[in-house]
């Protein structure tokens, strides 16, 4: 039998579809699944194995990674890498891989919900006629058709969300550090602006942009004086990219007109005060919540782990 210390094993910390599971397992990797695992506990056996996967529950620190004297890799099932020290693994030669293609169109699609749902009152419809109460005359919405969408970030869910807002007859502006091949910016009949004048012109704003020491809080009070009086902000990317605070101010003095919310800075809120505002639609973090997206995540990790260490 092959001795212990010379398999390659990968630790899974976090809830993982089984399809990604059992392709690690079929490219003979040993795999050891803890969904519940402490950073206590990850620290003290993270040095018997190769390789990580995580999703966004387990935060590996930098004494993770140093305590990981055997990791060659650490794989995120999902989008986003605030939860992993980039510069540790870095420095350590570490791989850091991640899936954000497989969850584009899920967090698409309810970003678009959330759009929706703000613009036709529909949390509030259906709560209150559950209530017994008729409030029609109360709930006068806007349609979509010929609105602006500000889409912050024009990454794989920038993009899906854009392409589903022109289909529906939105008029669309990006603000993007990346440059946009002409081909893409002529299919969307689009233009690229800066944040200042996206924030301007547009009826929604959407944001698409990962969690960096650039974008932390880069939404406040100061964007939020620019922004239309009826607008709404739209945040389904990282909640620290909103500064919570002024979104609050802005919300309950009318200088927007309503906040969609699926991410927040501290998961979950333990400040209810923002999202039980009634210009507000919440929800807790679902946007990659779909059997599809989950799958696609699961197997498009262990295909890019394999590949990694083999």
């Amino acid at each position: 039998m092959e001795d212990d210390a010379l398999k390659t094993k990968i630790l899974v910390c976090d809830p993982v579809h089984e399809e990604g599971i059992e392709k690690l397992k079929q490219a003979g990797f040993e795999v050891d699944v803890n969904p519940t695992i402490t950073p206590e506990q990850l620290t003290k056996i993270v040095s018997n194995y190769d390789a990580l996967i995580v999703r966004s529950r387990t935060k590996v620190t930098k004494e993770i990674i140093e305590a990981g004297r055997r990791l060659r890799a650490i794989g995120r099932a999902g989008a986003g890498l605030d939860n992993i020290d980039l510069e540790t693994a870095k420095q350590r030669g570490i791989t850091v891989l991640s899936t954000p293609e497989a969850l584009a169109e899920a967090v698409a699609e309810l970003t678009i919900g959330l759009i929706i749902s703000l613009a036709r009152s529909i949390p509030l419809a259906d709560r209150t006629l559950k209530e017994g109460k008729w409030i029609k005359k109360k709930l006068m919405g806007w349609q979509l058709e010929g609105k602006t969408l500000g889409t912050i970030g024009l990454g794989n869910v920038g993009e899906r969300v854009a392409k589903i807002a022109k289909a529906l007859g939105m008029k669309i502006l990006i603000t993007e550090i990346i440059p946009l091949s002409p081909e893409l910016l002529k299919e969307l009949e689009t233009e690229v602006v800066p944040l200042k004048e996206l924030l301007q012109r547009s009826d929604v704003v959407t944001l698409h942009v990962p969690l960096t020491s650039q974008t932390y809080h880069m939404i406040g009070a100061k964007e939020f004086q620019l922004m239309k009086k009826e607008a709404f902000l739209v945040n389904t990317s990282r909640g620290a990219i909103v500064d919570e605070k002024a979104l609050l101010t802005a919300l309950k003095s009318g200088k927007i007109g309503g906040a969609a919310l699926d991410v927040y800075e501290v998961e979950p809120p333990r400040d209810l005060e923002l999202i039980k505002l009634p210009n507000v639609v919440c929800t807790a973090h679902i946007g990659a919540q779909t059997k599809e997206a989950q799958n696609a995540a699961a197997s498009m990790i262990a295909e890019k782990i394999i590949n990694s260490l083999k």
